[in-house]
């Protein structure tokens, strides 16, 4: 096809304005510096002998994608913010997009399997150790690579196999499936409807299992007499609750509709959100809301 043509994109970056540059160079910059360092304490605050558990396992792993998520997006838009040439190769696009999908694929399975390991916490704690063994969260996080690796292999190989018979330059500041839908001359309406069978199977299946734990959770809590035990219980839940949330609204409104009517500014922000500033507040609400955590990074 034509799009075996094609050796590179052109990134049109985050705007169009040449005064906000600089201010969005520094901006971007700082976010992206506070996600290193946050990730990284909390990836040394939970590898400390007192927190090892499921759940302070399951966090380290979160932190490490949330690095990872950032580093593949952000170096290369703050390079684009200060280059007048902001070509991607075609290499680079596709591995880019892969890297994107997969690691995003993969942080919702993995919330999913945090929920779980909350439900058994709460609901089953006298078979927590048997149930939370160190081989079955190792497990979890393999399935959850595992399939994030399958969901990705697949959007990436549906979108390059698109016909780029247009402009080649992506109205984003990186290669992601939306903009690169919108790039394609052939018709894509069996393609989106592809999409938004593979986002509900990546979001909504594991919010299922997410609401389903917490809904067990909620019933236990409630059982609970003491009042002080019930909102303590509650507190060691409502972070990932909030991580939850914000995962949910953004990958939703960004990836369910590719050519709805919502601008294109609008999902440059919504991305932006999803992958720079969530994973620079997953450090902030996982401390700030944790005891544990607090006096470990203290110490």
């Amino acid at each position: 096809g034509n799009h075996t043509l094609l050796n590179e994109f052109i990134l049109s970056g985050l705007s169009s304005h040449p005064e906000l540059q600089h201010l969005l160079f520094f901006t971007i910059c700082f976010i992206y510096s506070m996600t290193l360092i946050g990730n990284l304490l909390i990836c040394l605050a939970t590898a400390h002998p007192t927190l090892h558990t499921p759940m302070y396992f399951f966090l380290r792993v979160l932190s490490f994608l949330d690095i990872s998520t950032a580093s593949v997006v952000v170096p290369k838009m703050l390079v684009n913010i200060l280059s007048e040439d902001r070509s991607i190769s075609y290499l680079g696009c596709v591995t880019q997009l892969y890297c994107v999908v997969f690691l995003a694929s993969t942080e919702w399975y993995l919330l999913a399997a945090m929920a779980y390991d909350r439900y058994v916490a709460v609901c089953r704690p006298l078979r927590y150790p048997a149930i939370m063994s160190t081989r079955a969260c190792l497990s979890m996080v393999l399935l959850s690579c595992c399939s994030g690796q399958v969901v990705s292999v697949v959007q990436t190989a549906w979108v390059f196999t698109l016909s780029f018979c247009g402009p080649r330059r992506i109205d984003y500041f990186f290669c992601d499936i939306p903009p690169l839908v919108l790039l394609s001359c052939a018709d894509t309406s069996r393609y989106e409807r592809q999409l938004i069978s593979a986002t509900a199977l990546v979001i909504f299946t594991p919010f299922c299992l997410i609401l389903l734990s917490y809904t067990c959770i909620l019933s236990s809590i409630l059982r609970i007499s003491s009042a002080e035990s019930r909102h303590k219980t509650f507190s060691t839940c409502s972070s990932h609750l909030t991580v939850v949330t914000l995962y949910c609204a953004s990958g939703t409104l960004i990836y369910l509709q590719p050519k709805s009517s919502n601008s294109q500014e609008a999902k440059k922000v919504l991305a932006l959100i999803y992958t720079t500033v969530i994973p620079t507040l997953n450090p902030l609400i996982y401390s700030l809301r944790n005891k544990e955590v607090k006096e470990v990074l203290i110490r």
